[in-house]
């Protein structure tokens, strides 16, 4: 199911997923006329596809499973579960279809606004579990545009611990995908789609607009992107 640049001769950090199902939401996200509410959901359903293959290669235990006709070993996610941290706001819409799939997964939460300026993020918060050294992270962000945010989450999640991380994305450009490479070239990016490129501002091209405004109806639509 993944494949595309990684897969392909281009940026070795890159999968971008290929589904029917996936290529289908993406279509609704990017529509300009798409509801909020339809928009949040939809944003989920992409979530929880990323995140089937994100976590394909997570550790397995064995464990004895009582069927009604009988017992057997049978294959199951090992713990702990790897720690979900969406990137505020916009990858709290990510969050609620990955969350669906592991509901017993600790959640962190970093904050970061990008300068408009400089387009250099800027961090605000900062929670996460204490244990973070014990398990890995998914980051989830709808949008990796120039690539600032992404480095800089990366960059406290191991601060924190984090023994791998994983990055979930809808739409990727080029300009951020190599970015975050560059700067941290194991962590590897999973995304619905790598567009074209970034315009004069930073803007991803043909991109979805602003995640963040869409998914919970504020602001102009499409005035602003995260990074």
């Amino acid at each position: 199911m993944s494949g595309g640049a990684g897969a392909a001769g281009g940026p070795p950090n890159l999968r971008v997923v290929r589904h029917a199902l996936l290529s289908d939401r993406l279509a609704r996200l990017r529509d300009a006329a798409t509801p909020s509410g339809a928009f949040r959901r939809l944003l989920g359903e992409v979530g929880a596809i990323l995140a089937v293959e994100a976590t394909r290669a997570l550790d397995e235990a064995e464990t004895a499973v009582a069927t009604p006709l009988a017992t057997m070993r049978h294959r199951v996610l090992a713990a702990p579960e790897p720690c979900l941290v969406p990137v505020l706001r916009a990858g709290l819409g990510l969050l609620e279809g990955v969350r669906r799939l592991m509901p017993e997964a600790p959640v962190g939460h970093i904050g970061l606004l990008r300068d408009e300026a400089t387009l250099r993020p800027r961090e605000y918060l900062v929670r996460l579990p204490r244990d973070l050294g014990r398990r890995g992270a998914l980051l989830l962000d709808p949008m990796l545009a120039t690539g600032g945010s992404a480095v800089a989450a990366v960059a406290r999640l191991k601060e924190a611990g984090a023994p791998w991380v994983r990055m979930l994305c809808v739409v990727a450009a080029p300009e951020g995908v190599a970015r975050l490479g560059a700067a941290h070239p194991e962590v590897e990016v999973f995304a619905a789609a790598l567009d074209e490129r970034l315009d004069a501002r930073g803007f991803i091209v043909p991109g979805l607009g602003d995640a963040g405004d869409r998914c919970f109806g504020t602001g102009a639509e499409g005035r602003r992107q995260g990074a």
